[in-house]
């Protein structure tokens, strides 16, 4: 029998390094990464002392929403589904109850927050609570301020709050934001709910 003496050809491996690496610096230079968006707050400023004590907020000025464990609003000692908050939330800060808001169109009620400029939203939530059911809660109160100013803005000056451009209508907007100033403010997440 006849062997075959022929010797298989060996592939040159000497550049496959080369081109690998060519191929990895060409797909991280071409690839985008994502990057986590959070909520958007500014903080106050860090002060070593605080010069004066805050001013006394009355009971009535202060709209509670407790968020539990199970995805739970309670809102004013009252449950309520996500969908109701913003509606509820804009009842409260709109309501006018010293009778000062010229602009204001809420009822009046005397148990309910003094006017915008006083009302105040208490945010507290369990450790428990999910991260999905704290961001909506979240949007729902920044909603209620938006539509807020956005009816402002329509009734006041005949524009849309949202499609203003911040450079050219930088007054017209301080303005808008000093009648409905957000105010909302969470206390440290307790370990309570189910």
């Amino acid at each position: 029998m006849a062997r075959n003496k022929r010797a298989i050809p060996e592939i040159n491996a000497g550049s496959m390094a080369d081109i690998a690496f060519l191929l990895l610096i060409f797909y991280l230079v071409t690839t985008t990464m994502d990057t986590d968006k959070g909520i958007n707050r500014k903080l106050p400023p860090i002060e070593d002392e605080l010069t004066q004590e805050p001013p006394p907020i009355k009971e009535r000025n202060i709209f509670t929403v407790l968020v539990n464990s199970n995805d739970q609003l309670l809102v004013e000692d009252e449950y309520l589904e996500i969908n109701e908050l913003r509606a509820k939330a804009m009842e409260f800060i709109d309501n006018n109850g010293d009778g000062s808001c010229e602009y204001c169109k809420g009822y009046g009620v005397s148990s309910s927050s003094d006017n915008p400029v006083k009302a105040v939203i208490s945010l507290q939530n369990d450790r428990g609570t999910s991260y999905g059911m704290y961001v909506k809660v979240q949007n729902e109160l920044v909603a209620a301020y938006e539509d807020l100013r956005e009816r402002y803005a329509e009734e006041e000056y005949g524009r849309s709050y949202r499609g203003m451009d911040p450079e050219e209508d930088e007054e017209i907007i301080k303005e808008i934001k000093n009648a409905y100033q957000q105010k909302i403010s969470e206390a440290e997440p307790l370990n309570i709910g189910g």
